[in-house]
């Protein structure tokens, strides 16, 4: 642990600098192209951790059964670290090190299967244990196998099953936090970790108002410095270089044209989901369905009100678990008014990825509703067809390919959806202009 002692003594950034600190994380909360608005506050952040910490599973269950193959491509692996890596630009990039090095003949779990079923542990363990110290010990016990190329890397997958424990890793990440508190963590390394780990959680704690337990927050601070777009405050009480460093503050807004337009573009896609959310309620309501909304979309700003305006309040029949809470985050469910059974369930994926999307309707398939729907619709743009079809086929979702899941392009919805509400009846229109996957 030399690594956190160093780093929480050698320069005040928590201890004998602590304006600079606030000053730094007031500065970056209000920055719309800082990662903290982009990303940590994104409401579809909070929908992805079910959809990961199912194809985490996904994984496991593959190696268990001898059936995940020598090959990253094509693999569970790949479906689920894609999915992280499409988490905006704090995971960019996730899937690097997951990808096959022929040369080096690394990371060393697709042709050696004892190091993938050591692999295949280390998740099975952090997917079932619920403690710190369980995760530590499952990071220590992969550690000790010096698995060549499986390094910190995988604290990505695992940040998505225990955000309070594991903070994400990555270059940057790194690099940010070296800045910020003068220490001389390196990569590839889980000891390196694990001391940056302790330090990250002390830093958290000394600012715990301006951050969160959840440790995407400091994680996404220590990116947007790493990557350059902050400037970490100088360690040194010397009055020149804090005025330099506040100086360099000071322009990080006039110096953000590239992440302003990418924020843009971001929150564009944003509103086209939003609108085909809009158009699959206004159409369940013209059609004398009872509609649920997504239960963090609800609150979307939609024209002069608001997505869930008209909307169900609570989803009848659904207790508490796992399951029933993925079910009230899928985007779009049509009720029947009489019984209050789930006739219709749309999931809208714009540009992220189909896997969340179908893993949604997955749990919705695996429950006692699945008899009685009339329609399981992926909703996308009208090129994605064959992406949908392609993520349809893996084993993993034949339950969901069994209910005969339709893919309803984005063109289909928009030119019939005012004819369908002015003349449609049940759920026949929607399923003439869909087409039907399997």
């Amino acid at each position: 642990m030399q690594i956190v002692t160093c780093a929480l003594t050698s320069g005040a950034v928590g201890a004998s600098a602590p304006d600079l600190m606030t000053s730094l994380l007031q500065r970056w909360r209000e920055d719309p192209g800082g990662t903290y608005r982009s990303w940590f506050l994104w409401e579809e952040r909070v929908k992805n951790f079910r959809s990961i910490r199912r194809g985490i599973q996904q994984v496991v269950a593959d190696i268990k059964a001898g059936t995940f193959g020598v090959a990253y491509r094509g693999s569970s692996l790949e479906t689920v670290v894609h999915s992280v890596a499409e988490q905006r630009q704090i995971f960019k990039g996730a899937d690097h090190a997951f990808l096959w090095k022929p040369k080096l003949r690394i990371p060393d779990i697709y042709e050696n299967p004892v190091n993938q079923r050591a692999f295949g542990r280390l998740l099975d363990t952090c997917v079932c244990c619920t403690m710190e110290q369980q995760v530590i010990a499952a990071i220590r016990e992969i550690d000790a196998r010096s698995i060549k190329g499986l390094g910190p890397a995988v604290a990505n997958l695992l940040y998505f099953l225990h955000p309070t424990i594991a903070p994400p890793f990555n270059t940057a990440i790194v690099n940010g936090y070296n800045a910020l508190t003068g220490a001389r963590v390196k990569l590839g390394r889980w000891e390196e970790y694990l001391a940056m780990r302790q330090g990250i959680l002390a830093l958290n704690a000394a600012h715990r108002g301006l951050l969160s337990n959840d440790l995407g927050a400091i994680g996404g601070l220590l990116f947007d410095i790493g990557s350059g777009r902050y400037p970490a405050p100088p360690r040194e009480d010397d009055a020149s270089a804090r005025a330099v460093w506040k100086a360099d503050l000071a322009r990080v807004r006039e110096n953000g044209a590239k992440a302003a337009k990418a924020l843009a573009a971001a929150r564009e896609e944003d509103e086209t989901h939003t609108a085909v959310q809009g158009w699959l309620r206004d159409l369940g309501l013209s059609l004398g369905y009872d509609v649920w909304i997504a239960a963090n979309d609800r609150n979307r700003l939609l024209g002069d009100g608001r997505l869930g305006d008209g909307c169900l309040a609570v989803l009848p029949g659904f207790a508490t678990g796992a399951g029933a809470d993925a079910v009230r985050l899928i985007d779009v469910l049509w009720l029947d008014k009489a019984s209050n059974r789930i006739v219709a369930a749309y999931e809208v994926e714009h540009t992220t990825s189909i896997y969340s999307g179908i893993v949604r309707m997955l749990d919705l398939a695996l429950g006692p509703e699945a008899h009685s729907l009339e329609g399981m619709f992926l909703v996308a743009p009208d090129g994605r067809e064959h992406e949908v079809r392609d993520q349809l086929a893996r084993p993993a979702f034949s339950r969901v390919a069994d209910l005969k899941v339709r893919y309803l392009p984005y063109g289909e919805l928009k030119a019939n959806r005012e004819t369908i509400a002015r003349f449609g009846h049940g759920m026949k229109p929607i399923q003439a202009i869909s087409r039907l996957l399997f």
